[in-house]
């Protein structure tokens, strides 16, 4: 349970140091800086001894403690080793110390498909929930950021499971000051005809949800749609949502190569470039997918947030302050409270088998 709910202010967050590209490199640094910026949390530090033997002084013994773990999960190691060989893995252990109420919270930057499988594996999924998904945000024209989800914890869905998902994200961003946030579900076009049989499907049990007041469904949206903020959420299976996410990640990317190349030009570009700047330095830092970085495995009994793997010291320290913030507004018992009208509900439905946990 969070912490909050037992009444205890401080919120207690397990960090795979390991995990991710860079390792502890990055992480500690980040784990550093968030301590210093948020002085309620404390840190459980997840990973081989003699790699975390050096901490910065920000990381004093009453802010955090080191969490020993023999084995690291790599990025190119297969589900069935990260869950069935390396047992003592950093990811997991980070994990099990959720499980176990040492902490409110894990965040890990390493193997995506490592860390659904063992956190599901190790916290099981919540009561009517058949599939966990992954949630994060992207920024919008609006000027603030739309919850996507799914972002690649499943490639194929049924209608059963993107109503579910649509549950949980209204949580998701009702626990972050919104109330009651707008759905959208992702679509070819706006119309009730079009889309798939699954998505029109999902379209008719979103539709019958909003009727019975547990959620607010604005409608079909199209891709476009994410990126301007038409709705607090949009809903789609992970194969595109994993595309709509890689997508907004190279649109910042795109830009500070734009500018690079402009001022590698001659001096008239450079100066038309230069009075540009403020400009364009404003729509980078808005479009910088680093701002957003911290994805939500929801469905979980318990809370655990993914990092981007590349993620610098800036990055997963946004991830932890996401961590932080879930675990301080009570995002379990939120999910939980959503998920419980629907019960009775969902489980009438025929919802497609999952794939049995080793």
């Amino acid at each position: 349970m969070p912490a909050l709910a037992r009444g205890v202010s401080v919120i207690r967050i397990a960090v795979d140091c390991m995990g991710g590209d860079f390792g502890p490199a990055v992480t500690v640094p980040a784990c550093a800086a968030f301590a210093a910026a948020c002085p309620q949390a404390q840190l459980l530090l997840v990973g081989q001894p003699q790699a975390l033997a050096a901490l910065p002084a920000a990381l004093s013994p009453d802010r955090c403690r080191v969490v020993p773990a023999s084995e690291v999960v790599t990025m190119d190691d297969p589900v069935e080793v990260a869950l069935r060989r390396k047992k003592d893995s950093s990811m997991r252990v980070a994990i099990a110390q959720v499980k176990d109420g040492a902490a409110d919270v894990a965040v890990s930057a390493g193997n995506t498909g490592a860390l659904m499988a063992i956190a599901r594996y190790v916290l099981k999924t919540l009561d009517g929930i058949d599939r966990p998904a992954i949630a994060t945000q992207l920024p919008n024209a609006a000027g603030g950021a739309t919850t996507v989800l799914d972002l690649g914890a499943n490639v194929d869905c049924s209608a059963e499971h993107l109503l579910q998902f649509a549950l949980m994200g209204s949580a998701l961003v009702a626990a972050g000051g919104r109330d009651n946030p707008s759905v959208g579900l992702l679509n070819i076009g706006e119309e009730v005809i079009k889309g798939n049989e699954v998505i029109k499907r999902a379209g008719q049990l979103l539709r019958e949800a909003a009727a019975r007041g547990l959620l607010n469904f604005y409608g079909n949206v199209e891709g476009n749609d994410i990126f301007k903020g038409t709705t607090d959420i949009v809903v789609c299976d992970g194969f595109v949502g994993n595309v709509a996410l890689k997508t907004s990640e190279g649109l910042a990317s795109m830009i500070g190569a734009f500018l690079r190349e402009e001022f590698s030009r001659g001096w008239y570009a450079r100066a038309v470039a230069a009075a540009a700047w403020p400009v364009l330095m404003r729509l980078k830092r808005r479009v910088d997918h680093r701002r957003y970085n911290g994805a939500a495995l929801l469905g979980l009994r318990g809370l655990v947030f993914k990092s981007h793997g590349a993620a610098d010291v800036f990055a997963f320290e946004q991830a932890l302050r996401r961590a932080y913030d879930a675990a301080h507004a009570g995002l379990l018992d939120r999910v939980q409270h959503r998920i419980a009208p629907t019960l009775a509900w969902l489980q009438t439905m025929p919802v497609a088998p999952s794939p049995a946990c080793p």
